[in-house]
């Protein structure tokens, strides 16, 4: 029997930890509670290890790709994929930018390596998930394995959310059109051995919320908590849920979900003061509720210059260093008032940033030769200028979201003048004292919303995103990229989405070619 050999036999090559021994046959999906529990009981250090497993797929190097593709870290990689395809992240089209195909559309095509990157990086990790899901009893009454299969859950909702958010348009007005394999720990041996087709938008949302319905429960009924933020707490699944239930225009959710992650949580937002300098770098700041812990010995640090660091940094050693320098729209950077703090967060069109010290500054503009609108966001690994060791963690959520989250979800749920408090108190409160939110309808609080959306999750992975749900298509002129990627593209066409991998519809027999995605046509540049 042919193989499904992309999201099953590759997959099964991957390092399972934990639930099932390399040397032995997989349990079958119809394993009894005793077995189980036998398995757990002979295993039980071997589940811990396959929880931190799942965690520890967010960012390892050549898992996906191989390690002649530097771009190929994990989720991080996936973050500044999307961000290269959108209006606000900036960066030239030179031989440092592993990112180039997301800047130029040429990933368009199903056979090129970022449609890989995204597929792999998400059903790998899905695949240790499910592993997880199979053996852990969902009826358990002890407390450790309630706490391990939350995260099974919670991160499976996650990296599906992710899934349907890039091969198919957003899902108000898409919900009968076909999205990705659905698969789970009920059927994943079968869609091994006979593929597994598409489901549809609305099938693989509810699994998503099905599985942060059922984490939610299990953390708030465990006595376990996390040892740390690279685990999701009760407080990032609701956090999870709200960015769920926003796509899905779900209002009065979504805000409900924002405002218990904000109550359950213990993170309160960086002040003006914190992120008046490079920051953002460490999992242990206050403003954080979920990240990726990073340590000086993974892989993908250990090479130098194949992390997010590298790639996004201007302060340290790696590709952005010597010339793919992440910037700022320029249009957007324009609209940051200058008594916002987070207009030090990029140079001005002189090379300058209030928010630098004078060694940082001299660095940036004597030595980096930094172009203008640059971001200096971020900062470098325990604070050192221009050092390769660049190990620093990577934020997947932080509470400064939730706020604006909730905004937004008052406003459309029916009360703008709620969304235009809450907004109004938040940027005033931690951004910009002299701020005034004059937006008074449900629609302009929502791109009240999104404006600061763009400025204070820029770099961090939403801002493609919010382009999708909020329909608002991909709009270049005026952002300062080169004169051959200065796209309009409008909502709705298939550029926008990408195909399957050529290699999932090669060895997936339940998809064939003309059940792709339809192909696209490159964007014909455009004048400012």
């Amino acid at each position: 029997m042919k193989k499904f050999k992309y999201i099953a036999s590759v997959l099964m090559s991957a390092a399972l930890v934990g639930c099932y021994d390399m040397n032995t046959e997989p349990l079958g999906s119809t394993i009894t509670a005793d077995q189980k529990e036998a398995t757990i009981n002979a295993n039980p250090e071997r589940i811990e290890a396959s929880v931190s497993a799942i965690t520890s797929l967010f960012y390892r190097f050549g898992n996906s790709l191989g390690e002649d593709n530097h771009a190929d870290f994990g989720y991080p990689a996936i973050m500044l994929l999307t961000d290269s395809r959108g209006t606000d992240l900036v960066c030239e089209d030179i031989g440092y930018n592993w990112f180039t195909q997301p800047v130029t559309y040429e990933d368009i095509n199903n056979t090129y390596w970022a449609t890989y990157l995204y597929w792999r990086v998400c059903y790998k990790q899905l695949y240790t998930a499910n592993s997880l899901a199979k053996i852990i009893d969902p009826a358990t009454t002890d407390p450790s394995l309630k706490f391990y299969l939350a995260q099974a859950l919670a991160i499976r909702a996650f990296d599906y959310f992710a899934l349907a958010q890039m091969y198919q348009h957003t899902y108000v007005g898409n919900e009968n059109r076909p999205c990705v394999p659905l698969i789970t720990e009920a059927n994943m041996d079968a869609a091994g051995a006979e593929g597994c087709p598409r489901a549809t938008v609305a099938e693989v949302y509810e699994q998503i919320m099905s599985d942060l319905d059922n984490a939610i429960l299990l953390l708030e009924n465990t006595s376990v908590t996390r040892d740390d933020k690279r685990y999701v707490s009760a407080a990032v699944a609701y956090g999870i849920r709200a960015r769920v239930n926003l796509v899905m225009n779900n209002w009065a959710d979504a805000a409900a979900d924002a405002a218990k992650a904000i109550e359950l949580t213990d993170a309160t937002p960086y002040t003006a003061a914190e992120v008046s300098k490079p920051t953002m770098s460490d999992i242990d700041d206050h403003s954080w509720m979920w990240g990726v812990l990073v340590a000086e010995t993974d892989r993908a640090v250990t090479t130098g210059i194949c992390n997010w660091p590298s790639h996004m940094g201007s302060l340290n050693y790696g590709y952005a260093s010597v010339g793919a320098w992440r910037r700022i729209s320029e249009s957007l950077y324009a609209q940051i008032p200058a008594t916002d703090v987070r207009k030090g967060w990029f140079l001005d069109e002189n090379g300058l940033s209030v928010n630098l010290s004078a060694e940082q500054q001299a660095y940036v503009t004597e030595e980096a030769g930094c172009y203008p609108y640059t971001q200096v966001k971020f900062g470098t690994y325990n604070d050192v200028i221009y050092q390769d060791l660049n190990a620093n963690d990577i934020p997947l959520m932080r509470v400064e979201e939730m706020y604006l989250i909730l905004a937004e979800a008052q406003a459309m749920a029916g009360d703008p003048a709620a969304g235009a408090a809450t907004l109004q108190n938040f940027v005033t409160t931690y951004r910009n004292p002299e701020y005034v939110c004059n937006a008074t309808t449900d629609v302009t609080v929502q791109n009240a919303v999104w404006m600061q959306r763009r400025i204070e999750l820029w770099g961090e992975g939403f801002s493609y995103y919010d382009l999708m749900r909020l329909k608002k298509g991909v709009d270049r002129r005026g952002a300062g990229f080169q004169a051959a990627y200065i796209y309009n593209i409008p909502d709705g066409d298939n550029a926008l989405i990408y195909r399957l991998p050529k290699a999932e519809i090669e060895g997936n027999p339940q998809i064939s070619d003309d059940q792709n995605n339809p192909a696209a046509d490159a964007p014909t540049p455009v004048t400012e």
